[in-house]
């Protein structure tokens, strides 16, 4: 896109970016308690492309859509629950009609760091917390029987002070550390260093928008690197250094997140699905399905089907 007066200003904005680095949240801490627990709408200041030191739990309260942590995107429903390392940025965005907000849809719980670390160094048994927290720095979602009990000690620790809030919160621990690993999906991958920067925030969050609203229909690299107000090669210049992965890559992986959700819960045939996530031939679709999944489509909705 050509750089005009009338967007000069994002187009400088843009490249301070540098890569379209995550914005840093800071966090208030809660004089009155050793964790933060907070409840926020959707849209909302808070729901952004962040970042922060402090650990945070995440519970999905209500809808549907898409996720981003670090370089791995998913899908999300209501009582998704993930745990978030520090300093690994994330994002999640509702799938949203116009004008559309999600009350209350986001339960946070953010601690920091030394809370588990120092309690460590004089309580053995907490050792086995900071090992989960370790494992964290990639992001881990929590699914089955793990999330449906997180959820609940999440929700208690709000309506909890004093013992009984130091009660739930350890509750929540143990149920994250013993989670069997078929509930347990690490996110990031392990290679996955974010350049942060407090810098242009707005950019990241309008490019992810854009391919978060757009991923089933008409995207380009050109539509995203306008919104972000950069020419195309300073995009694709910058885009993988933030990200940890092409754009076209990221692209792909979202329509197939997409795909794997239709295939599960819906009937639709797969050739349906195929057109439906945006991509343009049924013989591509599966393809990339197999090479990402290591299984056809049909054989994914089996699977699924077979296990109720």
């Amino acid at each position: 896109m050509p750089i005009t007066p009338k967007n000069e200003a994002q187009a400088r904005l843009a490249e301070e970016l540098v890569g379209m680095q995550a914005n840093r949240e800071v966090i208030p801490p809660d004089p009155s308690s050793c964790v933060r627990w907070h409840v926020h709408d959707y849209p909302s200041p808070l729901a952004r492309w962040n970042y922060h030191p402090e650990y945070e739990i995440h519970l999905i309260r209500k809808g549907t859509g898409k996720f981003i942590v670090g370089n791995y995107i998913g899908t999300f429903e209501a009582g998704h629950v993930a745990l978030i390392g520090s300093g690994l940025p994330h994002d999640w965005v509702s799938d949203l009609a116009p004008g559309e907000i999600v009350e209350g849809r986001d339960v946070v719980i953010q601690f920091d760091p030394s809370l588990i670390e120092g309690a460590a160094a004089i309580i053995p048994e907490i050792a086995e917390i900071k090992t989960l927290l370790d494992d964290a720095a990639r992001g881990i979602q929590f699914s089955g029987v793990t999330s449906s009990a997180a959820a609940v000690e999440i929700e208690a620790i709000g309506t909890s002070s004093g013992a009984q809030r130091l009660m739930h919160l350890f509750r929540l621990f143990a149920i994250l550390v013993n989670s069997p690993p078929e509930d347990r999906r690490s996110l990031a991958d392990s290679w996955f260093r974010p350049q942060l920067d407090d810098h242009s925030a707005r950019a990241v969050e309008q490019v992810l928008e854009y391919i978060f609203n757009n991923h089933a229909g008409e995207i380009s690299m050109s539509g995203a690197a306008a919104v972000a107000g950069m020419t195309p090669p300073m995009f694709s210049k910058h885009f993988k250094r933030a990200i940890g992965q092409n754009f076209s890559d990221l692209v792909r992986k979202l329509r197939l997140a997409h795909a794997k959700r239709l295939l599960e819960r819906t009937d639709r045939s797969i050739s349906e699905i195929c057109f439906d996530v945006g991509f343009s031939n049924l013989s591509n679709f599966n393809r990339h399905f197999m090479n990402d999944f290591n299984e056809t489509p049909r054989q994914f909705r089996q699977r699924c089907r077979s296990s109720f």
